[in-house]
C-alpha cells in the first residue's frame, strides 16, 4: 500500500523510492550496505527539493528512563535511570500556494502517563514523587502554540516517530463517548483540521501487541479515533519542500524519522537513539560509550527498550547518521535531534551528555492565511 491516493492528489505528497531495494532485503548485512550506497544520492535529491520555512523545537517534559534502555549495553554508570527531555517540533513549508504546518511529537503528557511502563513507575515511587522529583514539565502543546501565534485550526498534520506512550483522543477527537475524558458525548478534537500521519505497519500492530511491545502502548485509546483523521503511509514520503518522513523501523515496526532541510543543512529526528553522540560514540565522553563502540566495532549505540528487530534498528540509525549533516557547533556531531534527548540530572551520575542540541529555531513561524484571496 502506498500513500493514500486522495492525499497525493490533495497534499502533493510524494512517495520516495530510493530505499525500496534496501527496505525489502531480508539479509541485514546486505541491507546495511545498500542503505550506505543509497544515502549520498538521496541526500542530493532531497536537498534539491527545497527548504522548510520554519523548524522550531519546544521542551515538553523531562522524565526518567531506564539506563539499560537508553544507553543499551554501553553506559557504565551504576544508576538505574537516566533522564531525557521530550520535545515537540513545529515544521512549516510552502507548497500549493499556501503554508502547511506539521506538529512532530506533540505528546499529550498527562494522558501519556497511562502507558503501562509509566503507570508501574508511578505505583512504585508514588504519584507525588513521580511528578515533583522524578519528572519536570516545561510547557504544553497548547501553550506553545498560543505563544507562537498559531490556532488549533492552523495545524494540518501531526505525527510521531512511533506510537509508544501516545494518546491522541484529545487531539483528534473520538466517535464515541470516553469514560475518562467525556462520558456523555464524543471527545471534540482540539485540532479540528489536523490529520495523523502514521505508518500502516505501526497502526496494524495495535490490535494484537506482542509482549515485548505491550508495556509501551495504550492500544485501547485508538479504538474510537475517527479513521478519516488518519493518513496511512508505507515507507518513505516527501511531504513538501524540505520535509520528509523516512521509514526507519526496528525500534518499532512502523518507526519513521522526521527529515528537515534548513539553512544549516539536513536535520533528522527520532527516538532511535537518545543522544546525538550515540551516533558517533567514538566522540562521546559518557563513561563506557567510546570503549563499548571500540570493543564491539559498532557504529552506533541504540535506544533499545523493545528490541523488536535490533539489526533493523541498527541499520536505521546508521541511515539517520548518514542522512544528517554535521552540526555547525561541532562538526563531529551530526544534526540528529533526538525527540527525547538525554539531559543531565543530579540523580544520574555518570550519564551527563557530552553534547546537546537543546533547541532549534530556523525561520519564522507564521499563521497560514485563512483566505488565500
Amino acid at each position: 500500500m502506498k500513500v493514500n491516493d486522495d492525499v497525493v492528489a490533495q497534499m502533493n505528497f510524494q512517495q520516495i523510492e530510493h530505499f525500496e531495494e534496501a527496505h525489502y532485503d531480508a539479509n541485514p548485512g546486505r541491507q546495511l550496505q545498500k542503505i550506505k550506497e543509497v544515502i549520498p544520492a538521496f541526500k542530493h535529491w532531497f536537498k534539491g527539493n527545497g527548504k522548510v520555512t520554519a523548524f522550531h523545537s519546544f521542551d515538553l517534559i523531562k522524565i526518567p528512563y531506564p539506563k539499560r534502555y537508553g544507553l543499551w549495553r554501553a553506559g557504565k554508570s551504576p544508576v538505574p535511570f537516566i533522564w531525557f527531555t521530550n520535545r515537540m517540533f513545529i515544521v512549516q513549508w510552502e507548497a500549493e500556494g499556501r503554508t502547511w504546518t506539521l506538529l512532530n511529537e506533540p505528546t499529550e503528557t498527562e494522558l501519556a502517563e497511562g502507558t503501562p511502563f509509566y503507570t508501574a513507575l508511578m505505583e512504585k515511587y508514588g504519584e507525588f514523587l513521580g511528578k515533583t522529583i522524578l519528572s519536570k514539565t516545561y510547557g504544553t502543546v497548547e501553550g506553545y502554540l498560543e505563544g507562537v501565534g498559531l490556532q488549533p485550526e492552523d495545524i494540518d498534520f501531526i505525527t510521531y516517530d512511533h506510537l509508544h506512550t501516545q494518546d491522541l483522543r484529545r487531539w483528534l477527537g473520538t466517535t464515541k463517548p470516553q469514560k475518562d475524558l467525556s462520558p456523555n458525548e464524543p471527545v471534540k478534537p482540539y485540532f479540528p483540521n489536523a490529520k495523523l500521519i502514521v505508518q500502516q505497519k505501526e497502526w496494524d500492530i495495535l490490535p494484537c501487541l506482542h509482549p515485548l511491545q505491550r508495556v509501551w502502548y495504550q492500544p485501547e485509546v485508538y479504538n474510537d479515533i475517527p479513521m478519516d483523521r488518519i493518513i496511512f503511509t508505507n515507507g518513505d514520503v516527501l511531504l513538501g519542500p524540505g520535509v520528509a518522513l523516512m521509514w526507519t523501523p526496528g525500534h518499532s515496526q512502523g518507526n519513521h524519522s522526521l527529515v528537515v532541510h534548513t539553512d544549516s543543512g539536513i536535520w533528522v529526528s527520532s527516538e532511535n537513539v537518545i543522544a546525538a553522540e550515540c551516533l558517533v560514540p567514538e566522540e562521546s565522553r559518557i563513561p563506557g560509550l567510546k570503549k563499548y563502540a571500540k570493543h564491539t566495532k559498532f557504529e552506533v549505540v541504540l535506544n533499545g527498550n523493545t528490541l523488536e528487530d535490533t539489526s533493523r534498528q541498527y541499520n536505521s540509525v546508521v541511515q539517520e547518521k548518514m542522512m544528517a549533516d554535521p552540526s555547525e557547533r561541532n562538526p563531529k556531531i551530526p544534526q540528529f535531534f533526538p525527540s527525547s534527548e538525554l539531559t543531565p540530572s543530579l540523580l544520574a551520575i555518570g550519564t551527563k551528555p557530552s553534547f546537546m542540541h537543546k533547541k532549534v529555531a530556523f525561520g519564522q513561524i507564521k499563521r497560514p492565511k485563512s483566505d488565500p484571496s
